[in-house]
């Protein structure tokens, strides 16, 4: 007979619940009908060992806190400024922004401990300051020119840059292969801390907004509004339904990604054809319907060619996404696909230097394998691995 695993029923619901899955799904995880998982949570059964530790496993959560007396304190819950009626957050968006409070709580002791100086750009600024200060302030800091990558991606500059100067950068489009991220749910979040930041960027979103995300969430960083963002997009910072930290956010990101200054370096008759405004808003990383609506926004263009120019944006807009679908379609049909490493992208996920600073601790004798393996998704045999991306 297997050994009964004798779990504080109330926890065990908890664990359910706080991770938004279903009676149907937990119950088949464990193998079950449904009304024998709802004995376990009212505590007229109990489940095996392996039965609590396979839930504990699809919860996400440690096998030994099954068996805590009372249901413990979590991590406090992001504020959410998601606009009113936002789809809500399903399993994989609880995941991941517990996932990355976990990893943030170990490395602001581990910093603090540390003795190092609290980054002096978190909450330098306030909701009420102007967006234009704090897209300068934020250029500045990460010593970013938006007219000039060096022929680099400026999405891979402006990630190396922030992480450099301490802000931690976490990118995904899942938890894993069944449980995707949706873009409709979150674009991004930020955990303003004074000395471990993080961002977040949904990398299921499409490739143009994740930029706008990255540093729409800096501006949390230096408002020190700690949450959760879906209405990440130029045309969201004039909104009557739009939380104003939202609206300061995306203002911000349009400053600092296409600085006035910046743009009028160009010739006006740049502006006129698609063609010139695709290659040049390829040049600052953005869309060339965020660069339209900015163009629009600061009186470089009328009304009438706004209207043309966003439309041809538009059209060739669907045109490239029917053009990944069928790229996406092929990819599926062929055996031999490839793809990304799954070291590089847990790399990504986790945040490179995020990574470096788990990896040296290891070396060091800092932090113990298991708590290592388990910051880094990664056995401890296959850290040579994540090395390869660093």
């Amino acid at each position: 007979m297997a050994d009964k695993a004798n779990i504080t029923p109330e926890v065990l619901k908890w664990a359910r619940t706080s991770a938004r899955i279903t009676e149907e799904d937990a119950a088949r995880r464990a193998a079950v009908p449904i009304a024998k998982l709802q004995l376990w949570e009212n505590g007229e059964a109990v489940p095996t060992i392996k039965q609590a530790r396979n839930l504990a496993k699809f919860y996400r959560r440690p096998f030994a806190l099954f068996f805590l007396p009372d249901i413990p304190n979590d991590f406090e819950p992001l504020q959410d400024f998601r606009r009113k009626g936002s789809v809500p957050l399903g399993t994989a968006s609880i995941f991941i922004i517990r996932e990355i409070q976990r990893r943030q709580a170990w490395l602001q002791e581990l910093i603090e401990e540390s003795g190092e100086d609290r980054l002096p750009y978190v909450g330098r600024f306030s909701v009420n300051d102007s967006p234009e200060e704090i897209a300068q302030h934020i250029l500045q800091t990460l010593e970013i020119d938006p007219l000039n990558y060096e022929n680099d991606d400026p999405m891979r500059v402006w990630i190396n840059r922030t992480e450099t100067k301490g802000v931690f950068v976490s990118r995904t489009s899942s938890m894993h292969s069944r449980m995707p991220l949706d873009p409709k749910e979150i674009q991004g979040f930020a955990i303003a801390d004074k000395y471990a930041p993080f961002v977040f960027i949904n990398t299921r979103d499409w490739r143009a907004a994740q930029l706008f995300t990255l540093v729409h969430e800096l501006a949390h960083i230096w408002i020190a509004a700690s949450g959760i963002s879906i209405d990440v997009d130029i045309h969201s910072s004039y909104g009557n339904n739009i939380h104003p930290v939202e609206i300061l956010c995306n203002q911000v990101a349009a400053h600092a990604l296409m600085p006035q200054t910046t743009i009028e370096r160009h010739s006006i008759s740049e502006f006129r054809s698609i063609d010139s405004i695709y290659r040049i808003a390829r040049l600052y990383g953005v869309s060339s319907f965020a660069f339209i609506v900015r163009l629009r926004n600061l009186e470089l263009i009328n009304q009438r060619s706004y209207r043309s120019l966003a439309g041809e944006a538009e059209t060739r807009f669907r045109e490239h996404l029917e053009a990944e679908a069928r790229k996406q379609a092929q990819k599926k049909q062929s055996e031999n696909t490839g793809g990304p490493s799954p070291y590089l992208l847990r790399v990504n996920k986790n945040s490179r230097q995020f990574t470096r600073i788990v990896l040296d601790s290891f070396r060091q004798g800092a932090v113990d394998p298991a708590l290592a393996s388990t910051l880094l998704e990664t056995p401890t045999t296959k850290f040579s691995k994540l090395e390869v991306y660093l």
